[in-house]
């Protein structure tokens, strides 16, 4: 079964409705959803990853990942 592709952060932006500022001030307080840096510096993210972390985010889990 062939993997399925990581979001790209354009994609993650536009699913959660927010400006990449602020998904960056989330993500140096470490409570964006996990990214994975590819070598050439894009960022991706796994649709398992933004899942869970929408899942975080309706529950209201501090801390999220």
């Amino acid at each position: 079964m062939a993997r399925p592709p990581a979001l790209k952060l354009a994609e993650v932006l536009a699913e959660i409705r927010m400006s990449s500022s602020a998904f960056y001030r989330l993500r140096a307080r470490g409570e964006a959803p996990r990214m994975i840096k590819l070598p050439n510096g894009e960022l991706r993210c796994r649709r398992a990853d933004l899942d869970a972390w929408w899942e975080a985010c309706e529950g209201g889990t501090p801390g999220w990942r």
